[in-house]
């Protein structure tokens, strides 16, 4: 089987994770989540998001955040914008990477930004050069990569079509995302393949949704094409609130455990996240669907 020695992986909990929760969360859980994770030995999370607090309640406190973490030297710490206003917000809380989304489908697009694909564009050529001037670095992901509940199929043309707008901005690295669990493990080949054979030297980051259980097949599938950098979320937690039903994210847990059983290093605490996913399900109220806690707590128990 062919794959990476290493993987680095970008904990995505904390934003992405979040904001699907209809319970706040105190900005102080927030702050204990983000260095929990830290000191699990991951050096990248996407830590919130600087858009409407009307549109996102959940992360109303987006300065407060950033500026109480404790941040390793090592880490770069990212945050989800949507408009100059946003970029503005994160780089006084000093953020060192900002992520701009724009969807592959026009009806995730409208619902997600309420604007279709082409305004996003536009209003992204603005946001990104304003970005790069304040030293900050921007990546891109491309929502809806794999497939849309409302649209169906999205075709290669598409994605590449988005991959080469965001190039031309600059942007170097982009993620393609599952937002709703359509993807499968063929599909990832084809179009992580598709990608490279046009832009070599772009850097492509993955992000799956657990929807339809194939996450971490997904995975393992665009480990075997070449990708290193994997998105993940603590105990699964997640969803996207503009798909109905729509369920979290892979678990960042149960990740670092396949990895560890292939061989592949993804230099973090399995035991430390195991804690914290522990942890976190307490401060969230409600079990989370991530997998290997719920082995690890099993295989611990006295037998009758």
């Amino acid at each position: 089987m062919n794959l990476p020695k290493k993987i680095q992986i970008r904990e995505v909990g904390p934003r992405d994770g979040l904001q699907a929760e209809k319970n706040l969360v105190s900005t102080e859980n927030k702050i204990e989540l983000i260095n929990r994770i830290f000191k699990c030995n991951i050096r990248m999370i996407e830590a919130t998001s600087f858009v409407n607090p009307r549109a996102i309640p959940q992360l109303s406190d987006a300065e407060q955040v950033i500026t109480r973490i404790n941040r390793p030297v090592d880490s770069v710490v990212s945050a989800l914008v949507g408009n100059s206003r946003g970029v503005q917000r994160a780089i006084r809380a000093g953020v060192e990477e900002i992520q701009v989304v724009i969807s592959a489908s026009e009806e995730h697009n409208r619902r997600n930004v309420n604007m279709d694909i082409i305004k996003s564009i536009q209003q992204l050529e603005g946001v990104v050069p304003e970005a790069f001037q304040s030293g900050v670095v921007v990546r891109a992901a491309i929502a809806t990569a794999f497939g849309c509940p409302f649209e169906g199929e999205i075709s290669i043309k598409q994605v590449l079509w988005l991959v080469g707008v965001f190039l031309e901005m600059g942007i170097k690295q982009v993620t393609l995302a599952d937002t709703a669990g359509l993807g499968d493990p063929l599909l990832v080949s084809r179009v992580v393949g598709e990608i490279w054979n046009r832009y070599p030297n772009i850097e492509l980051a993955l992000h799956f949704h657990d929807t339809r259980g194939l996450g971490l097949a997904n995975s393992l599938a665009g480990m075997q094409s070449g990708v290193t950098i994997l998105e993940a979320s603590l105990g699964g937690l997640g969803g996207c609130p503009f798909i109905p039903k729509a369920t979290g994210n892979i678990a960042t847990e149960d990740l670092v455990f396949m990895c560890e059983k292939m061989g592949v290093d993804t230099n973090v605490q399995l035991e430390e996240m195991l804690e914290t996913a522990r942890w976190l399900e307490k401060v969230i109220g409600r079990e989370l669907p991530g997998r290997v806690m719920k082995a690890e707590a099993s295989e611990s128990c006295t037998p009758i």
